[in-house]
């Protein structure tokens, strides 16, 4: 293991609050191998006054091939959810906890399957996360699966335990140790749910939005 990996991504994060110049940085990152093999490095999207922040796991196939986050299945599912949340995209800053796609490729085949970034990678690129939370400031966060749900809450956090609850973030590093939490799945948990419990799941989905969005008020 190198010394760029130790630091992880916390070498390459400029002391800034421009999240213009943070985005330009992230596509140097060498913090962790992901950057191998990935098209670019997928920042956030959205206002810098945005009063709520979305945090995903990672850029899938779609993301990593555009640049910006939630752009293809799972990203057409939360617009779906955020609208029947009645939560307006000017009011949201859109996000992964993993800035480069993590996949794997099944033999003699040339599409890329999404695969789950490890701790060491989540925890490694974290200072992106931090440096995005301190430069937007939100007055809530929703994260989406048991990947962003750990980056910021502790690697023995349960999702299912949790959701309905409004939080605070437990880790010392988070810039405003303030912020109200809510916890959710993943759109593509939805994809994933079998036909039959599908729209159950996406009605949780907006649940969970609808509580985000009451303590905007």
């Amino acid at each position: 293991m190198t010394a760029r990996h130790v630091e992880g991504a916390a070498a390459y994060v400029p002391e800034t609050v421009d999240l213009g110049r943070l985005a330009g940085a992230v596509q140097g990152c060498r913090g962790c191998d992901l950057f191998q093999g990935t098209t670019q490095a997928v920042f956030g999207a959205g206002p810098a006054a945005a009063t709520m922040m979305l945090v995903g796991e990672q850029p899938g196939d779609h993301e990593d091939r555009d640049g910006k986050p939630f752009v293809g299945p799972a990203g057409r599912v939360l617009d779906d959810a955020l609208l029947a949340a009645e939560i307006t995209r000017e009011q949201v800053y859109l996000t992964n906890a993993v800035k480069h796609f993590k996949f794997t490729r099944a033999a003699g085949q040339k599409r890329r399957i999404h695969k789950t970034p490890s701790r060491t990678e989540v925890v490694a690129c974290r200072p992106w996360l931090f440096a995005e939370l301190g430069a937007v400031q939100p007055d809530v966060l929703v994260l989406l699966g048991a990947t962003a749900a750990k980056a910021l809450m502790g690697n023995d956090f349960r999702l299912s335990a949790h959701r309905g609850e409004v939080l605070r973030p437990p880790d010392p590093g988070v810039p405003d140790n303030d912020l109200q939490v809510v916890v959710s799945i993943h759109p593509s948990a939805v994809l994933r749910t079998p036909r039959e419990g599908r729209d159950a799941a996406y009605d949780g989905l907006v649940a969970d939005l609808r509580l985000a969005a009451s303590l905007l008020v």
